[in-house]
């Protein structure tokens, strides 16, 4: 029960900030390659996410990858140790960048070359200048946080994100319109990306001119090889987990093209055809927005449970948090499917590559398990064996992307795809059910299956009826289908999550709306008893 109340109280606390800020600025880096592909096109948006994962590996690792580790190693030796721990995480970071850097700048051809696309050369080296900046931003959100202040980091990401959105769709847009090849685009975008980090770091450097300067006493002496050792045994851990989504995406970023070209399609072809299947990244981006902000704020939420002991409030926040993501995501992930050609439509003005990217859509639902099990474990103390899952589904992903495209193209990518992430999410649930975290008749799983067949049944006949009402199918009406879709998909499957009572009451009133739902029942249960 303090859990759930304690739940209420979210959203005047620091966590609850930063959640939010993660969630803004995973919308808006989902969003904005709609209009992006808008604006060049599939065989754009295909030089574009060729070089996105590492771009986003980058922003991950200066968002939710090192100033996680900074701010624990300030916790973990107190502020008394601070100055040696910022100078120590700045040389480690420092090298990280410059070596990033000097692999993408140096080894741009080589990576090109390896994706089967010597073109894309000049947009890698624009990209690694990115990574210039990690040590910096890096470093002063990670102070921040470490001080319990998370409003300059918050503040930094959204001005990042909203920043970059505009730098890249800007200069983008200008490139393309004065007459510029789509690989010029491609690197602009890449530069318009190192705008956001800039007003990260500006946003930060005020915010860190103006603190103030406390001591407490010294938990434990920081030794410079300590430091060291934790900086790099966490750098491979909490970012290789963080890093899921990221990874996944750049094993096809590395090969596709070039399996697709190696099957006798032509260059062309082949860039198009990867650019269509590139169409199902920010839509599975958006699917687990929910999924990433529950693992933003359960890590540490389940770190505190543990070191206190309470292991009824563990159980409780496991059990809520797996719940809510395997509704959310068998929801998302079941309507996408249901409504994925005039949502293709809407956003991408054609209904090309459907099929694929129906099956790339049920990885909504595997990742998003895949994230919250994955916090549930680092939460727990254990933070090796997540970073080992994620890699597993990197090696699924990569041998499965062999053996199927060739003989399924694009489809047998997204299977590929959705089983990596399946294959990450079935290793995390053995593990917590091996060690008693789990009850599988708690999470009233024939109750979720069924509100979201319901929910299929109910858009087929939608979707039937608005096509024989208005056949025609532009972009305009494909928009008012979607969205009349998503409505009416959203309305059943919640009626049937409630009706077949999945949630206890108490759960209930954590859900958006759901003390009105249970003081609406009580009504009506009330009127019934007259």
């Amino acid at each position: 029960m303090g859990f759930l109340k304690g739940q209420r109280q979210l959203l005047w606390q620091g966590a609850f900030v930063l959640s939010l800020a993660g969630i803004l600025s995973k919308i808006l880096s989902a969003v904005y390659r709609v209009p992006f592909q808008n604006i060049v096109g599939d065989v754009g948006f295909y030089i574009f996410q060729q070089v996105y994962p590492m771009i986003g590996i980058s922003v991950m690792l200066a968002t939710s990858g090192f100033p996680v580790i900074i701010s624990k190693l300030l916790n973990d030796y107190g502020s008394a140790n601070r100055a040696k721990i910022l100078r120590v995480s700045m040389l480690f970071l420092s090298a990280v960048g410059l070596g990033f850097f000097l692999l993408l700048f140096a080894g741009a051809g080589a990576i090109a070359g390896f994706m089967g696309d010597l073109d894309l050369a000049g947009v890698i080296r624009a990209v690694s200048f990115s990574y210039l900046l990690l040590p910096f931003v890096s470093l002063l959100r990670g102070y921040f946080q470490g001080s319990e202040r998370m409003l300059p980091t918050a503040l930094s990401q959204i001005g990042e994100q909203i920043l970059r959105v505009g730098a890249i769709l800007v200069l983008t847009w200008w490139l393309v319109k004065s007459g510029f090849s789509l690989y010029d685009a491609g690197a602009g975008a890449a530069f318009g990306s190192l705008v956001g980090g800039l007003a990260a770091f500006f946003i930060l450097a005020v915010f860190w001119a103006k603190r103030e300067k406390k001591a407490t006493a010294v938990r434990i002496e920081a030794g410079t090889g300590d430091i060291l050792k934790q900086l790099c045994l966490y750098s491979v851990t909490i970012c290789t987990a963080g890093l899921m989504l990221i990874l996944i995406q750049l094993v096809d970023a590395l090969h596709l093209y070039s399996l697709l070209a190696g099957q006798g399609m032509g260059e062309l072809q082949a860039k198009h055809t990867k650019g269509v299947y590139d169409r199902g990244q920010p839509l599975l981006q958006l699917g687990t927005v929910f999924a990433a902000s529950i693992a933003t704020a359960l890590v540490p939420s389940l770190t505190k449970a543990k070191k206190k002991g309470e292991t009824a409030v563990l159980e409780e926040k496991i059990r809520y948090s797996l719940k809510m993501s395997f509704v959310i995501g068998t929801g998302a992930a079941a309507g996408l499917i249901c409504i994925l050609e005039p949502v293709n439509v809407m956003l991408f003005k054609n209904s090309d590559g459907t099929a694929a990217l129906q099956i790339f859509s049920a990885s909504i639902l595997f990742a998003s398990l895949a994230m919250t099990m994955t916090a549930v474990l680092q939460g727990l103390g254990n933070t090796c064996l997540p970073a080992v899952f994620v890699c597993c589904g990197i090696l699924v992903k990569a041998v499965l992307n062999e053996l199927l495209i060739p003989g399924f193209g694009i489809s047998g990518a997204a299977f590929a795809t959705m089983m990596s992430f399946a294959a990450v999410a079935g290793l995390n649930f053995f593990q917590l059910k091996r060690k008693g975290w789990i009850k599988l008749s708690e999470y009233r799983i024939a109750g979720v299956l069924l509100s979201a067949v319901i929910m299929s049944a109910a858009l087929a006949v939608w979707l039937f009826a608005f096509e024989a009402a208005i056949p025609h199918k532009s972009r305009w009406i494909s928009a008012a289908e979607s969205l009349s879709a998503v409505f009416v998909g959203g309305v059943v499957f919640l009626s049937g999550i409630f009706t077949l009572r999945v949630f206890s009451e108490k759960e209930l009133e954590l859900v958006p709306f759901g003390s009105k739902l249970l003081t609406l029942k009580r009504e009506r249960g009330g009127r019934h008893g007259r």
